[in-house]
């Protein structure tokens, strides 16, 4: 369980430095150069997401509490609606008129799916943490960014490629999700 929870302190940590160590964060950009920091940030990131894998499936599960028998069906419905979030969040949508923030938005519905799907130990761990780690997150960079200046509205149809982006993501997801973490998303 170690891994797991360096990973997630990992990315924790790495997450927070732009909100919370605009300082050590600038010099770092600075001395490094603004290309060679972005690199060095996102190999950090890929080896969270790693150690959280590897962490995840070293580690004893046990069951703390029962799902409701509706939890995986909602559960997946809104991871869905995490990855349709994920997709909108890199393009110019109107979510982003009613949704400051839709990636950080996006996980927290993402953490909760899964905690109404499972209620093991480790997913208490992985996705209260990053949910958490998501809600206290929201609050900083509007913090760091001041008043909320919403986008303009754009035609609906700038909004089906991330959309559909976000569909094929959560497909792939679907598919992959066995084989990275030994769990079926799909109930059989």
């Amino acid at each position: 369980m170690i891994w797991l929870v360096i990973g997630i302190l990992l990315w924790v940590g790495l997450h927070f430095i732009p909100s919370l160590a605009q300082n050590f964060r600038n010099s770092q950009r600075e001395r490094l150069g603004a290309k060679t920091y972005q690199i060095v940030f996102s190999i950090g990131v890929v080896l969270s997401i790693i150690l959280m894998v590897v962490g995840w499936r070293a580690a004893e599960q046990t069951q703390i509490y029962a799902p409701p028998a509706w939890g995986q069906p909602v559960g997946n419905f809104l991871i869905l609606i995490a990855f349709i979030f994920f997709g909108l969040a890199q393009a110019k949508t109107n979510l982003k008129q009613f949704v400051r923030h839709p990636q950080l938005t996006g996980m927290v519905i993402w953490a909760i799916g899964h905690l109404l799907a499972n209620g093991d130990n480790l997913s208490i761990i992985l996705f209260g943490s990053l949910g958490l780690w998501a809600l206290v997150e929201i609050p900083l960079i509007n913090r760091r960014e001041g008043a909320w200046e919403k986008p303009n509205k754009v035609p609906f149809t700038a909004e089906i490629k991330p959309l559909v982006t976000g569909l094929i993501i959560f497909a792939v997801f679907l598919f992959i999700h066995p084989y990275l973490f030994g769990v079926s998303p799909i109930p059989r």
